[in-house]
Parts: C-alpha cells; sequence; structure tokens
C-alpha cells in the first residue's frame, strides 16, 4: 500500500513543508521552505498546496499529516499542530508528533563522522531558548538503519550558564556502554559555550559541524522519522495533537517575560520552573530540607546523592531554590527518595509540581511504577500522595527514627504511571 505523508516543521524561524512518499518501497521527499518567523501563519498552508501540486498528489491520499511538536517558538508551534488538526480532521487520517530536537538529533547523526563507529553512540542537542536558557535534550544513535530512536533525556530547560554542569552530572549518570557523545544545536557554534561542553570530558564529548543554513529542523528529515513511527503505529487522533513544550507557561507578553514570566530565573515574579540539581543548590536545599524535617538529611547526603548520578531536581522561583526532589531510578521501578518544600513556599503548587516531574522522568526511563515511604504520624504528606494517585501496600516497620532511641513505622505507597502522560 502506498503511503504519503505530509509534514509540517515550523519551530524556529524558518518555516517548511515536506511530502514523503512511499510507493512500491521506494521512499522519496520533496521539501519546501521559507525564512520569515513573522510569516508561518500566511505561508504554511499554500506552501503545503503548492507541494502537494507539484507532486500530482491529491489532499485525499495522504495517509497521516505530521508536525514538528516542539520545544521552540511558542506561536510557531501553534501554528503548524493548529494546521496539522484541521487537515488530519477534515480527511479522516491521523496526526505524527515528532519532537524538534529529535529531529535535529537525526539531521546531526547525518552530518557527523560516519567514519567513528563508536556505539552506542547518544546525540545531545542543545539549542538556544531565549532569555539565558537552552532547551536539551539527548537521543540514542540506532545501531542498524531502521531501527528506533531512543530518547534517553526528554526535552527540558537548563539556564545557559549550568549548561556545561548539567552535561557533566548527565554524563556520569549515563551507563558506561555510553562512550561517544555528539553535540549539536546552535549552541555548539562558535562564541556559543561550545568550549565549556567540550571540556566536560574531551575524550567522550564531540561537536557535529555547524550544517550551511546552521541548525533548523528539516522538514524531509522530520517527514522520515514519522514514516518510522508511522509502520509503528505510533499515530495519535487529530484532537490529542498538542505542542511540546518546557516551560510552565509558554504566552506571555515581552514585558511579562521581562520580570520573569516563561522561565527567566534571574527575574522577580517566576512561577515556579524544576531545574536540574547543581552543587551550587545544595546549600539552599539542605537549608529547607533541615526546616521541614525532624531528622533531615545533611549536606553530604544531598551531594553523595548527586555524585551518585541519582537524578535530582530543583524549582526555583525569582532565582531562588523553593523545593527540590531526588529519585532513584531502576529497570522498572522509580524511588522516590526525598523531596521538600520551603515552608514560605508550600500550598502553592510546587509540591505538585516537583512530584508530577519526578514521575515523568521515570516514564521516560521506562518506569511503571513509583514507590516512596512516608511517617505514619505525617497525615498531611499522607493526604497529599493520596490526591495525587498514590496508595498505600506495606508497612516499613521501625524505618524512621523518632528521637530518645525510638523509631517510627513508614507508609510504603505506591502509583502505577501511566506511559500515556505528557512530557512536561
Amino acid at each position: 500500500m502506498d503511503t504519503y505523508i505530509l509534514a509540517l516543521e515550523t519551530s524556529s524561524s524558518w518555516c517548511s513543508v515536506a511530502l514523503l512518499s512511499q510507493v512500491n518501497g521506494q521512499t522519496h521527499c520533496i521539501a519546501r521552505t521559507h525564512e520569515g518567523a513573522a510569516e508561518h501563519t500566511r505561508k504554511l498552508l499554500p506552501m503545503a498546496d503548492a507541494l502537494l501540486r507539484t507532486a500530482s498528489v491529491d489532499h485525499q491520499a495522504l495517509s497521516a499529516v505530521a508536525f514538528g511538536q516542539g520545544p521552540g517558538a511558542f506561536t510557531g508551534l501553534r501554528v503548524a499542530c493548529g494546521l496539522a488538526q484541521g487537515m488530519a480532521l477534515g480527511l479522516g487520517i491521523p496526526v505524527i508528533p515528532v519532537a524538534s530536537l529529535q529531529v535535529l538529533a537525526a539531521q546531526a547523526a547525518d552530518g557527523r563522522d560516519q567514519a567513528d563507529a563508536s556505539y552506542p553512540a547518544v546525540h545531545v542537542v542543545v539549542q538556544d531558548a531565549r532569555m539565558g536558557e537552552a532547551y536539551v535534550a539527548a537521543y540514542r544513535v540506532p545501531e542498524q538503519a531502521g531501527q528506533q530512536w531512543a530518547c534517553v533525556q526528554s526535552p527540558m530547560l537548563v539556564d545557559r550558564a549550568d549548561l556545561a554542569v548539567w552535561l557533566g552530572q548527565w554524563l556520569a549518570a549515563q551507563p558506561a556502554a555510553v562512550q561517544r557523545v555528539w553535540l549539536s544545536g546552535d549552541l555548539t557554534a562558535p562564541g556559543t559555550e561550545v568550549d565549556d561542553l567540550i571540556a566536560v570530558d574531551p575524550e567522550r564529548v564531540s561537536i557535529v559541524p555547524m550544517p550551511e543554513h546552521g541548525w533548523t529542523p528539516d522538514a524531509c528529515v522530520l517527514a522520515e522519522l514519522a514514516l518510522q513511527a508511522w509502520h509503528r503505529n505510533e499515530t495519535v487522533p487529530p484532537e490529542d495533537a498538542m505542542p511540546l513544550y518546557v516551560r510552565n507557561k509558554v504566552a506571555f507578553t515581552i514585558a511579562e517575560r521581562e520580570h520573569g514570566a516563561g522561565g527567566n530565573p534571574r527575574a522577580p515574579g517566576l512561577p515556579d520552573a524544576i531545574h536540574p540539581m547543581l552543587p551550587a543548590h545544595l546549600e539552599s536545599v539542605a537549608g529547607i530540607e533541615a526546616s521541614v524535617q525532624s531528622f533531615p538529611w545533611t549536606l553530604k547526603n544531598f551531594q553523595d546523592s548527586l555524585q551518585a548520578g541519582y537524578p535530582a531536581w530543583v524549582s526555583m522561583h525569582a532565582g531562588q531554590v523553593t523545593g527540590y526532589a531526588i529519585v532513584m531510578m531502576a529497570p522498572d521501578v522509580a524511588h522516590l527518595l526525598v523531596i521538600g518544600v520551603d515552608p514560605a513556599h508550600q500550598g502553592k503548587g510546587t509540591g505538585r509540581l516537583l512530584l508530577e516531574y519526578c514521575e515523568q522522568q521515570a516514564r521516560d526511563k521506562g518506569a511503571s511504577v513509583m514507590v516512596l515511604e512516608v511517617r505514619q504520624s505525617n497525615r498531611a504528606a499522607i493526604g497529599f500522595y493520596r490526591h495525587m494517585g498514590y496508595q498505600t501496600f506495606s508497612t516499613r516497620k521501625d524505618y524512621y527514627p523518632a528521637g530518645h532511641g525510638r523509631r517510627e513505622h513508614a507508609d510504603a505507597m505506591k502509583k502505577t504511571l501511566s506511559l500515556a502522560a505528557a512530557t512536561p
């Protein structure tokens, strides 16, 4: 059966459309591009129609519509997603969302030194998110043609000043088999953080040469990834297609962003945002822990957790740490080791934000269950976890110290993690 996929990519200043056809086992892709961020709404549909006419392919012949899901420019993402939904609904066909950073990783795999066959190689994409921040993600290269790319780090937001620290911690958490990491994205250009990133581990970190037109997602590469997803039946109904945002809020005015809305950690008035826990955060984290726990973790406990490579995050508000969480990942189960929120920020959704983020990271690592322990006397925490979908499944006898030589039982709670949940 012939397959035709129309791919729409508008996550950057480039507006691009591709038509991929697979006929009699032969795959062919044609594309049109236009540069102009403010022109996506006006240009995208006429470009798509013109491309179909050029290929003599009727709209009714389309098998699916794919779009660059993001992260990226808010308006651009909405344009591509909206058009994909509208066309798919009208034609009665599915939609295939593809992460725009995965598209860049696939482009980088084609552009790196093909003589280097170090496997399993991983591509880390570092893309400018503006406001002093960067989008980062990592994908494992398929070892054979036709195999699926594996997402080993879902797209997330990192302060540009912390990129090298984040990369070092991320590398330390990877299995020893990952011997080569390739960096791509517009923050690997000369004059950016590229030298600091290479210096993290010069033996393992290499830079993919910058393409002629810079690091912008290519619609044909997007279409090729969408075709692979199509053959795996990884499509969604049009009404379920959504852009991929990694900021808590995305539709802000310039003035609001200058005051911190949308993820600026140095501005006042910022909604809580999640960042990787860094050594610079530890004194603040230990201080909050001491203020909310009768028998708190020590500063060294947190230092040891980071050195061991446990995934750890902090919530930030106006440049200050407001909460923290550390998780231990196992093949199928994630264990929430510790979580805490500054008393001044309790009751404002920070704990929920942290816990949901931990759950999503666990899903992304393939875990199907999250487990945790809580003091039986901590009724408020038990109520919070139950509200978040956790259920008690056993009692850990004498699990916690209670002072004066006594011990306190803990409720062991768990939650089944739905793999269909959206990435934050």
